[in-house]
């Protein structure tokens, strides 16, 4: 709710804010659903697609993710950490952040915290019904006189 598909992510839930993540609404689900995984990654990263935050095991009656909720089990992040960790790209070009929400049959149970999301897409591989995508743009701003570094 913080942002619409395509929109600009609030600072306030960058590097340069709060960093935390923003309220997530998660409609209905299908039947069946057992458990749900949240990923945030950033496609646009120039090393590989970097993963900001990843929950799984999120129960699936969850409908409402707020700011500093851990409504799962995280998994380990490309920063190195099992938060979530905000946008914060390093240059001045538009950066993609893709938020997914799969909503799987079955719950990860032999998934351990501070695991992959190469671990985490594995053990999901065919626990999949359906998946809602939110996408969010963030660009650093450019830097004015009065702000460059020396």
């Amino acid at each position: 709710s913080a942002f619409s598909s395509g929109g600009e992510i609030p600072e306030q839930y960058t590097c340069k804010g709060a960093d935390t993540n923003p309220t997530l609404l998660i409609g209905n689900t299908p039947r069946g659903t057992r458990s749900l995984v949240l990923t945030i990654v950033e496609p646009d990263n120039p090393i590989t697609p970097w993963t900001h935050w990843l929950v799984f095991n999120i129960p699936a009656h969850v409908r409402t993710i707020r700011p500093a909720d851990v409504p799962g089990t995280q998994a380990l992040n490309d920063f190195g950490n099992f938060y979530y960790g905000g946008p914060c790209a390093f240059d001045a070009k538009k950066h993609h952040f893709i938020f997914t929400v799969y909503a799987l049959n079955d719950t990860l149970d032999d998934v351990t915290e501070g695991a992959t999301r190469d671990v985490v897409e594995k053990a999901m591989k065919g626990k999949i019904i359906d998946k809602a995508v939110l996408v969010g743009i963030y660009q650093n701003p450019l830097w004015g006189k009065e702000d460059a570094p020396l």
